[in-house]
């Protein structure tokens, strides 16, 4: 292959396999090139901080599909404020049968995103550009949403308050965090708890990584 990404194929293919994960080598070629289109796009719309190839292999693919082991059970995601697609892209390209939802106010990250969806081909992935309140649990390919995730709200509270409404009965909220938020847990609004929490380690980020799963209360 060519381009930016080319030099850290093999660490991202060695990323893949410390995961625990097994990837036709397809695959993985999709993986690449979303990321040169993140590139791509990133010198223009500033789609994110990170533009360094390596650091995209790193902080956005790899950390990704961190949280994939945890979401086998799941048929259909919604990744709320998704900015380049993040992990929402990632997950729908290495899991063809996921129904991805993607959800995202600005303009020019849901337009980059929709432009990603027609290269790549992902019939798996539907782009909303809405405010997550906005959107109803029906309108989402499939109904509501057995996994929904982001690793952008500010806290654990706001992301319970504006994307709750999407996750089916059954379902639960993934939250991507850095280090272990006991104060944002300890906010969560009533009906609401900490399900279970998951320590990520991401291949060749040197950094603290936590899934956190948040259920309705029994």
């Amino acid at each position: 292959m060519s381009g930016r990404l080319a030099p850290h194929a093999a660490e991202l293919a060695e990323g893949i396999a410390a995961l625990g994960l097994v990837l036709p080598q397809e695959t993985v070629d999709r993986l690449l090139a979303f990321g040169e289109l993140l590139l791509k796009w990133n010198r223009v719309y500033n789609l994110t901080a990170i533009r360094e190839p390596r650091e995209l292999i790193t902080h956005h693919l790899l950390d990704s599909l961190a949280v994939l082991p945890h979401l086998q059970q799941a048929q259909r995601l919604a990744d709320i404020g998704s900015g380049g697609g993040l992990p929402g892209i990632p997950l729908a390209i290495v899991r063809s049968g996921l129904l991805v939802s993607s959800v995202e106010t600005v303009n020019k990250k849901a337009s980059f995103q929709q432009q990603a969806r027609i290269e790549l081909e992902l019939g798996n992935l539907a782009v909303f550009n809405r405010r997550v309140e906005t959107l109803s649990a029906a309108e989402l390919p499939g109904g509501a949403a057995d996994a929904v995730v982001s690793r952008a709200f500010s806290s654990l509270a706001d992301f319970v308050r504006v994307a709750g409404h999407l996750v089916a009965a059954d379902g639960s909220l993934y939250a991507m965090k850095g280090v272990f938020p006991t104060e944002e847990i300890a906010a969560l609004p009533p009906g609401w708890t900490l399900g279970a929490s998951h320590a990520l380690r991401v291949p060749g980020l040197d950094a603290e990584r936590h899934l956190l799963v948040i259920r309705r209360s029994a």
